[in-house]
């Protein structure tokens, strides 16, 4: 059986379609951690860490990761501590990454990701086959709207809806009636057919701020309301008084988050990523709690590369709680684009070949490993120097 032989870190830097920002965001999405696991029988595993300092939980339970943090703690703590393991032992890795640092879920999840890779090119399986067969062979996709002009905002939703995107999520949570404003031009351009959810990113001050200003946008027919305010308990007291679904996301990183909002009551989603609960082993976890209590589950992200939204393509299409459509990137290489905006928030990427779309939906690859091979060349050339 193969073993784990090193362990290298690069970081790369991905120029934007546009700016893509949100409440609380102040560094630019794209300057990212890059892992590559090499085995004893020479096989190269890739991994990403999408890490944001700005990003980190609800009052301060979690920690922010920079690329300059994740790539510290890889290479100082995680790589020494893996070496040897057997290449499909996965509760070892975690055990022994969880052992040797506490915290730090994005550092993990990006070497585990490389691990996964690496022993599905082993064993000649695709990732989701490791995580315990295939629920759906697409995954639908949810195109984010940043906080951007509401002129541009318009001309972006009419090229969406010629596209063939059928959910739209509207960053929201920085003033009322711009927030309102927004939601109401996207329902106009969009038209009945589309589905449109919003997302404050714990921006409204209080409950009773959010559910005010939600329910001035009840007349766009909101599928749900992504984490109006910090905190379990106030995202539910917000769930409680207005008629969307209310999903948990800051606040949802790990399954002991999920038991606590379970228990909670009051929020009837949760978005599960690949990384905030430290990689798509414990990822797993998060979506079986929420299975059992009928909570249903979207996956999520940072606006991954494509090495890491591989990694989202591969939890979506394996967990069985994921029914809802998923706010990940349809990674594109510059080669590959022709003027489509749908899922694309990159100018490039770091895949020899596009993730293929159909009816909106990513169709699940199924090649070895995580399915489409990583551009060596692209990797270099985009590569931040020390």
């Amino acid at each position: 059986m193969p073993t784990i032989k090193s362990v290298e870190t690069l970081i790369v830097q991905l120029p934007t379609r546009r700016e893509h920002k949100w409440a609380g965001l102040t560094e630019v999405i794209g300057r990212y951690v890059m892992v590559r696991v090499t085995d004893s029988d020479g096989r190269v595993g890739w991994g990403e860490a999408p890490a944001l300092k700005d990003w980190g939980g609800e009052f301060g339970r979690y920690f922010g990761e920079s690329a300059a943090i994740t790539r510290l703690v890889i290479d100082t703590y995680l790589a020494p501590a893996i070496l040897g393991i057997e290449v499909g032992n996965f509760a070892e890795l975690h055990a022994r990454m969880d052992a040797i640092i506490r915290g730090y879920p994005y550092s993990k999840a990006a070497v585990e990701f490389a691990v996964y890779d690496l022993a599905g090119r082993w064993l000649n399986v695709p990732v989701h086959t490791l995580l315990g067969g295939r629920a759906r062979d697409r995954v639908a996709v949810t195109h984010s709207i940043g906080l951007i002009a509401i002129d541009e905002a318009r001309a972006e939703v009419a090229k969406l809806v010629e596209e063939g995107i059928r959910t739209i999520k509207v960053k929201i949570g920085v003033d009322p009636d711009r927030d309102v404003a927004m939601v109401h031009a996207v329902r106009e351009v969009a038209g009945d057919a589309v589905e449109i959810c919003v997302d404050a990113n714990e921006g409204y001050r209080t409950p009773g701020e959010a559910v005010q200003t939600i329910r001035r946008m009840e007349g766009c027919r909101l599928k749900y309301v992504e984490q109006p305010v910090m905190g379990i308990e106030r995202i539910a007291e917000v769930g409680r008084r207005i008629d969307a679904p209310v999903m948990a996301d800051e606040s949802a990183w790990n399954a002991h988050d999920a038991i606590q909002i379970i228990a909670n009551g009051g929020i009837q989603i949760v978005s599960i990523y690949t990384t905030k609960a430290g990689g798509l082993y414990k990822a797993m976890e998060v979506g079986s709690v929420c299975r059992a209590a009928g909570i249903i589950c979207n996956v999520n992200g940072s606006i991954e590369t494509g090495i890491g939204n591989l990694a989202n393509v591969q939890l979506a299409a394996a967990s069985p709680a994921v029914t809802l459509s998923c706010v990940i990137p349809i990674s594109t290489p510059a080669e590959a684009q022709h003027g489509q905006v749908g899922g694309i928030y990159y100018k490039d990427d770091l895949l020899v070949e596009p993730m293929r779309i159909v009816d909106g939906a990513i169709v699940v690859p199924d090649s070895p490993g995580m399915g489409i091979e990583v551009d060596l060349a692209k990797v270099e050339k985009y590569r931040v120097r020390d």
